[in-house]
């Protein structure tokens, strides 16, 4: 068995380099186009394997090249596959991304197979949640299929993380599942109603989290700012790294991948979430989403 689950999406990603996305009406030029695999449950399954974690991923692809190109590429970096159903008469879910010069990026989803992650397609993959030590989720899936996956987790004993992304409401029998929520400060918000603007906010904003859902543990990802770490409502603030970013596209899912890596392989809180933040402040360097996840030996390197 697998020591990570990841339930989530897949992806595949059109990325068009732009001095400035489009306003309303306006036509552009792009400086580069790409395609490449994402979807948030990939990249953060590619992240994990990358960084050295043995990982399952439980998602669906259409029945088509595309998905049959994804699944390949996943099985390249060792991650098992053999949750990874394929849907008839679906196609793989899409993601179209403008990159900015400044490496903001806009991007819009369609999720095609991803929202064929039913309830059933989890309870055939129950055992694989059982047998992990940890499971990691996203919300480009389904949410009742996240809460059943969580459910299965929370009553064997694995731990639960979810990454909160994108931003979305979320049932008190998802949250209350939940060992650790890792939201960044638009998702935190959406989940808490504090606008987090300086470090006080973020520290009220995990203490809202800890006593609504009882979550054990909250990172909420600040960007340059670095992460809230609050541990049972003990707080401390940990810096980024300062780097020139070229596309903030997959961050926070390699800072997620990174994170629960450190956890696997027992590393202490603080140590896990740097090694996230160093293969996180990599990953903007370059460009892509996969494709820009740095290795295990670079991310020790920058982390250490």
């Amino acid at each position: 068995m697998a020591k990570l689950s990841v339930v989530g999406s897949i992806n595949v990603d059109h990325v068009m380099q732009v001095n400035k996305a489009p306003c309303g009406g306006q036509t552009i030029e792009a400086k580069h186009y790409q395609i490449v695999a994402g979807g948030k449950g990939a990249n953060q399954a590619v992240a994990a394997a990358k960084l050295g974690a043995d990982v399952a991923m439980i998602a669906c692809v259409g029945m088509d090249a595309v998905g049959e190109q994804m699944k390949q590429g996943l099985a390249d970096m060792g991650i098992n596959i053999d949750g990874v159903t394929a849907i008839s008469d679906e196609n793989t879910g899409l993601a179209m991304i403008y990159v900015e010069d400044s490496g903001e990026n806009r991007i819009g989803i369609w999720p095609g197979a991803n929202g064929a992650l039913t309830e059933a397609v989890i309870a055939e993959y129950k055992t694989t949640i059982e047998g992990s030590e940890l499971l990691l989720l996203q919300l480009e899936t389904p949410i009742k299929s996240l809460t059943l996956a969580a459910k299965f987790a929370k009553a064997a004993g694995v731990k639960v993380v979810l990454n909160p992304a994108p931003a979305k409401e979320l049932p008190d029998a998802l949250l209350r599942n939940v060992d650790i929520i890792t939201p960044n400060e638009t998702e935190a918000e959406l989940l808490t109603g504090i606008t987090i603007k300086v470090l006080s906010d973020a520290s009220l904003a995990a203490k809202k989290l800890h006593e609504r859902f009882g979550i054990e543990m909250v990172l909420i990802t600040l960007g340059k700012r670095g992460v809230w770490l609050s541990h049972k409502g003990e707080g401390l603030h940990i810096e980024g790294f300062n780097v020139d970013a070229v596309d903030t596209t997959a961050a926070g899912d390699t800072f997620n991948g990174g994170f629960v890596v450190g956890l696997l392989e027992g590393k202490s809180v603080l140590d896990s979430v740097r090694f996230g933040q160093a293969a996180a402040a990599l990953s903007v360097t370059r460009i892509g989403a996969q494709s820009s996840i740095p290795t295990r030996i670079e991310t020790l390197n920058l982390a250490l």
